[in-house]
């Protein structure tokens, strides 16, 4: 039977201490990415939101984390994920690896400029 979370801290705290680590870090990057953001489980994970809407979505699983979606950001940012990049719109960061904190908070940071319809800050 699949768990339902009611919060954010509670889907963190399923995982494992060193895990649970990485998915605060997360969070707390995509979170200070996206000024005056929310956050709320949707789809059974961490979403973050503006104005109620999503943003960005996180994920912890057995092997990787996982964020979603990717923005279309400039050739150079693309290039900065294409290793990470798992689906069309999905970034796998490995754990046991160092996670790249500062291009996820980049990746929030041009999500929320998308979805604001302005460039980032």
């Amino acid at each position: 039977m699949v768990q339902r979370f009611t919060s954010v801290e509670e889907y963190i705290t399923s995982f494992p201490a060193d895990v649970q680590d990485i998915l605060r870090e997360v969070r707390r990057r995509c979170r200070a990415a996206v000024p005056d953001s929310g956050e709320m489980m949707s789809y059974g994970i961490p979403t973050v939101t503006l104005n109620g809407k999503y943003v960005v979505y996180f994920a912890g699983w057995a092997h990787h984390i996982s964020v979603y979606p990717v923005p279309s950001g400039d050739p150079a940012f693309q290039a900065d994920i294409d290793p990470y990049r798992s689906a069309k719109g999905t970034l796998k960061f490995p754990l046991g690896k160092p996670v790249p904190y500062e291009l996820i908070e980049k990746t929030a940071a041009l999500l929320a400029a998308e979805r604001r319809g302005s460039p980032p800050t």
